[in-house]
């Protein structure tokens, strides 16, 4: 690679990384993704060559994260492959999550996300309450609440469905529009509500997905 290249390269990362708020930019630059073990790499091929397929075919790639009640796993997923696309530079990438049950989005899950940098804004107070998580000054923040599968919210053709739980993945077989699914499975932080590891736990797993969400990233060849 020629010097003025590298130099073009730099710059460009340096403008889009320059985007995302700078405590959430140090977060995503010091996740450790030599700490994935090959047989989870594994797991998280397919998703890498999904997204791939989109960018080698300039199409838009559309990612729908879903557990079984879309309080806790898919919303940390949604969260950090929006933003962690974002600091690779991934174009046309619109990440989703929904769930077999509607229920909330957890609020010590939105705090986990304001604690690693994200600005989380509460639009509505219904049991099912709108979240605003904004990542950077000039992009749409993501919208999280709980929805079922059909909703009209997310996309109803053209998407991967990523499974974040087993009990999802076991009881939806088959998620309709879907082009591809791909389990993903995580652990629940759910165990340790109402301990005094929940905030750790919580922490641990959103740094797990996030770490992940990054290391499939960085795989792409943009």
């Amino acid at each position: 690679m020629s010097l003025v290249v590298q130099q073009i390269v730099i710059a460009v990362k340096s403008i889009k990384t320059i985007m995302i708020f700078s405590k959430l930019l140090e977060k995503i630059e010091a996740l450790d993704t030599t700490s994935i073990s090959e047989e989870r790499k594994a797991v998280l091929q397919p998703l890498v060559d999904y997204i791939q397929t989109k960018i080698n075919t300039n199409t838009t790639i559309n990612l729908n994260f879903i557990c079984t009640h879309n309080s806790r796993r898919s919303h940390l997923s949604q969260a950090w492959a929006q933003v962690v696309g974002s600091y690779y530079g991934v174009r046309d990438l619109y990440c989703y999550s929904a769930g077999t049950e509607a229920t909330a989005l957890f609020p010590v899950a939105a705090k986990t996300l304001e604690n690693s940098g994200f600005e989380v804004e509460k639009l509505s107070n219904e049991n099912n309450p709108v979240y605003a998580l904004k990542y950077a000054e000039v992009k749409h923040p993501i919208i999280g609440f709980s929805k079922t599968i059909d909703s009209k919210f997310n996309p109803t053709s053209g998407f991967a469905a990523i499974m974040t739980c087993s009990s999802a993945d076991e009881g939806c077989p088959f998620v309709p529009g879907s082009e591809k699914r791909i389990p993903i499975t995580f652990e629940d932080p759910k165990a340790f509500d109402n301990t005094p590891q929940q905030l750790e736990k919580y922490d641990e797993r959103s740094t797990q997905i996030a770490t992940e969400m990054k290391y499939v990233f960085s795989e792409i060849k943009l």
